[in-house]
């Protein structure tokens, strides 16, 4: 018997946004525009900064996110929607609207 893959093409789009903070990070961004590490780490409240670096690394190699530094000490730096990442919002805005009706 041969075994069926599933081809779905919004699989990819699950590829990108999956992870425990990413749609959250993107959310974020959606609202604040440009943020800065610390202020998305207070914004996701339990996130840690590790798993915060994590997944905005993840994002950024995916082309969601840029991440810009300024050279000062201590270092700034600021995160911000690439145009891929900004067309996730209807995608994350679906997703809003679905589980505020869906509340019980």
């Amino acid at each position: 018997m041969h075994e069926r893959k599933c081809h779905c093409p919004a699989e990819r789009t699950l590829d990108l946004i999956h992870g425990r903070w990413k749609v959250p990070i993107l959310w974020e961004l959606f609202r604040g525009g440009t943020m800065r590490f610390s202020e998305l780490r207070r914004a996701l409240g339990s996130c840690t900064q590790k798993m915060l670096a994590q997944q905005l690394r993840e994002m950024e190699r995916d082309g969601l996110v840029k991440r810009k530094v300024y050279a000062e000490v201590p270092p700034k730096v600021e995160y911000s929607l690439t145009p891929a990442g900004a067309s996730l919002k209807p995608v994350v805005d679906a997703m809003v609207e679905w589980a505020t009706r869906s509340r019980r």
